[in-house]
């Protein structure tokens, strides 16, 4: 392997979805300012994230319905082969 290809501060992080409280804890080298206690009593940096995996709509199933038959008929009309 290539010397100094990694970076030296890869370590544990809790990252917390703001959305919903959500948090979990994995490593990551990411710099923050911030730092949060957790569950196990040990401090961890803290990276707040806007949307993780418990409040995205793909993952929940909560996802918007467009209805696209009016688009459909109308695209079919239009170049429908005569």
């Amino acid at each position: 392997m290539k010397k100094d290809l990694h970076p030296s501060n890869y370590r544990l992080v809790v990252f917390k979805d703001m959305s919903n409280d959500y948090a979990f804890v994995t490593k990551s080298c990411v710099d923050t300012k911030e730092s949060i206690t957790w569950e196990d009593g040990n401090e961890y940096p803290l990276v707040k994230l806007e949307i993780s995996h418990t409040s995205h709509p793909f993952y929940t199933g909560k996802m918007k319905l467009v209805d696209t038959a009016g688009r459909i008929d109308k695209f079919r009309s239009r170049y429908n082969k005569k």
